[in-house]
């Protein structure tokens, strides 16, 4: 029988040591919450959508949801693709139709949570009009909003938050379109909840988020995020670092603020905060209510039966 010499036993124990280090780092902390499957995923170097999925993650896990009642819904675009990546019920639709896709399931199923995650091209350009009648209908789903102003994944055309005078692939001198203030928007359409941070406010960002997924109603949470291959790039902002830095250097944050007056200006200073927390009856709450009092006792309430039990 062979026998191990001193310095092969050293040897082994080395290399049993330097291979579990390298099973230790490849050890994701939030491996239970991603499709690991599908790990690397597609976002450049110094994206922020990685940093908002993090934040998502960790704020969901704050809520303490039964992970079977979540839905996680988005479009198309780089942000569009967060769906794929996350490890629940999850569902990635067609271009501009991630909020009606997630209106369907909210009353199809009421017991669900829903989030909405996706850019700010797939739900205020194309998906606009479902943003606004959404929020006016007060359907309780969260959205999740990822600002990078340009279509980031389709070449960099100009999108809706594209701010005056910034370069775009379809806008080479700048922009001259007016874009939207999304929280002045959703606010003025009837949302409960809205609030605005940016990829660099991570502590207060998963706050946001966990208080828009516990709010009643339409909750809207923006998320200003960098873009570092086409618009820092066009706009000659420098690299991603730069960018958060500009974030850490021009963020104001202003908590009340009136959500009409928080709009983004070409590199000028950006507000930030929660500007709206109110209290109001949800769609379905209004649909119980009138139909109770037309109906009276012919009408089952809908959506409550296990609160009703319980």
């Amino acid at each position: 029988m062979k026998v191990d010499t001193m310095e092969n036993v050293v040897e082994k124990t080395k290399t049993r040591k330097k291979t579990q280090e390298q099973t230790d780092m490849e050890h994701h902390p939030l491996e239970s919450w991603l499709r690991m499957d599908r790990i690397p995923h597609i976002w450049c170097s110094t994206c922020g959508i990685g940093t908002v999925v993090t934040c998502f993650i960790e704020a969901l896990k704050k809520t303490e949801f039964e992970r079977n009642d979540v839905c996680v819904v988005s479009g198309i675009g780089c942000s569009g693709r967060i769906s794929g990546y996350i490890k629940q019920d999850s569902f990635h639709t067609t271009h501009g139709r991630a909020i009606p896709f997630a209106v369907g399931l909210k009353l199809a199923n009421p017991r669900l949570k829903v989030i909405v995650l996706s850019g700010d091209g797939d739900l205020s350009s194309i998906g606009g009009n479902h943003l606004i009648h959404t929020a006016r209908r007060n359907i309780d789903i969260t959205i999740i909003c990822i600002n990078n102003f340009i279509y980031a994944m389709t070449g960099g055309q100009v999108a809706p938050t594209t701010p005056l005078t910034a370069v775009a692939t379809t806008a080479p001198y700048g922009s001259y379109e007016n874009p939207f203030n999304l929280p002045g928007l959703v606010a003025s359409c009837g949302a409960t909840y809205v609030a605005r941070w940016t990829a660099l406010h991570v502590r207060r960002l998963k706050t946001s988020m966990t208080e828009a997924m516990q709010k009643k109603g339409f909750s809207f949470v923006e998320v200003i995020c960098p873009c570092t291959t086409l618009y820092a790039r066009k706009n000659k902002l420098g690299s991603g670092l730069d960018l958060m830095k500009f974030y850490h250097d021009n963020s104001i944050i202003s908590h009340g603020a009136d959500p009409k007056d928080v709009d983004i200006s070409f590199q000028s200073k950006i507000k930030v905060g929660k500007f709206l927390d109110i209290e109001k009856p949800s769609y379905l709450d209004g649909y119980n209510k009138y139909m109770k009092g037309k109906l009276g006792d012919k009408f089952k309430l809908y959506g409550v039966e296990d609160e009703e039990e319980h």
